[in-house]
């Protein structure tokens, strides 16, 4: 955990997992939402399930949400800007999203999430 600004460092490593788990459960339902678009696709391209795009959305707030308090608590590690790589991996950024995997890996918790992409 270097750089960090946390009085606590059991605080932080919580702080870390919320948001490594967030991460990993947004791109659990992102790549729901993906694999739901390609099935409809395959068919006749009319049900797209609409209540699997608004768990993305509420994972991505989610994840979103404890990007700012990492960002907030000075808990970005190594120069990485967690809060605006988060906020473009949302966006469909794969670089970004591969950045924020990164965070989790060197925060020790790689297993929380998926490769980027």
């Amino acid at each position: 955990m270097s750089s960090c600004s946390s009085d606590d460092p059991a605080q932080a490593k919580e702080w870390q997992r919320d948001f490594c788990t967030k991460l990993g459960s947004w791109q659990d339902a992102k790549h729901a939402t993906t694999a739901s678009v390609a099935d409809d696709d395959a068919s006749d391209g009319q049900n797209v399930r609409s209540s699997e795009f608004g768990d993305t959305e509420s994972a991505a707030h989610a994840v979103i949400g404890a990007s700012k308090r990492l960002d907030r608590e000075g808990l970005e590690q190594g120069g990485s800007h967690i809060l605006d790589d988060t906020v473009n991996a949302v966006g469909g950024d794969i670089r970004a999203e591969g950045r924020a995997v990164s965070y989790c890996d060197s925060s020790g918790f790689e297993t929380l999430v998926g490769s980027a992409g």
